[in-house]
């Protein structure tokens, strides 16, 4: 734990030095989101958001009115994070379920940092952790100390229903961080309904041998969720070109979701340095928030 500490700590100082000098930015703003409180209406002006009119009163015929809001003293953060069997893909001592953790607590960190509740849910088909929103560093050693030493109970996924438990369980808007490899199905509809509900960022983790696999000839391929083996021929064309257009349009179509409803995305690949991804997707916030 000493260790990993100690890597999330470097981490995290390239993270707000790049804030604070490169972006001249506001590292509050990074996980405050929208948590935003309806207050009341005001008449629109010139360079307004046309999302935030409100209709009702505009339809009244006495103008165009846009809602004002005001800034929710706490934000919550919760972290959603998927640790069935096939976050087990990797090499060399870099695994999916690794980076999903670090990712995790250093992005934790720097929410309670900034005085934001910080909640966690770890699922595979079922629940495999929930710690409730809170603060402070108790809290904070609480959550780490979950991630780094759960052992999930079950190998399978089901994102749909991780998603439908989060719902539940967070009532109010937050910032959901959303992490995973997402190979499941059926899922869309519960995703949609949490971009609806919360500022929701996706962080979609992958290991290039899922779409890039080497030719071995006729090998045995375990599936780590069902723990079901498989004899396939890497060497077959065929093969390749459906497993690359599979994983493409998966990947294809949870990035137009995104792109449609609103919702911030970024893919890491496991084996290369994802803060200067954070530190884009950082700054992507900023720039938004201040607009």
């Amino acid at each position: 734990m000493k260790e990993i500490l100690k890597k999330l700590r470097k981490y995290d100082i390239r993270i707000r030095k790049a804030i604070n000098s490169q972006m001249q930015g506001d590292f509050r703003s990074i996980f405050k989101g929208s948590g935003l409180e309806y207050d009341d209406v005001r008449a629109y002006q010139y360079g307004d958001d046309i999302r935030s009119i409100n209709w009702k009163v505009t339809a009244k015929g006495h103008g165009t009115f846009i809602k004002t809001y005001i800034e929710e003293k706490e934000q919550t953060v919760f972290f959603v994070m998927d640790v069935s069997a096939s976050q087990e893909i990797g090499r060399d001592g870099k695994y999916k379920k690794d980076v999903a953790k670090e990712v995790t607590a250093l992005l934790s960190i720097s929410a309670t940092r900034q005085s934001s509740q910080t909640g966690l849910l770890c699922f595979s088909d079922q629940k495999e952790l929930y710690i409730k929103p809170g603060k402070g560093r108790r809290h904070q050693y609480e959550i780490l100390s979950g991630l780094f030493n759960l052992v999930p109970k079950s190998q399978k996924t089901n994102l749909a229903e991780a998603l439908k438990l989060t719902l539940n369980i967070i009532k109010r808007k937050s910032v959901i961080f959303l992490i995973s490899d997402f190979i499941d199905d059926d899922y869309m509809h519960n995703l949609k309904g949490m971009a609806r509900k919360h500022d929701l960022v996706v962080i979609h983790l992958y290991d290039e041998r899922e779409f890039e696999m080497p030719n071995l000839g006729i090998v045995p391929l375990l599936d780590k969720e069902s723990g079901k083996t498989l004899w396939v021929n890497t060497s077959a064309g065929g093969f390749r070109d459906s497993l690359d257009k599979t994983y493409r349009e998966n990947t294809h179509e949870l990035e137009r979701f995104c792109n449609r409803n609103n919702v911030n995305y970024m893919a890491i690949d496991v084996h290369e340095d994802y803060v200067p991804k954070l530190i884009k997707l950082f700054r992507h916030r900023n720039r938004n928030r201040r607009g």
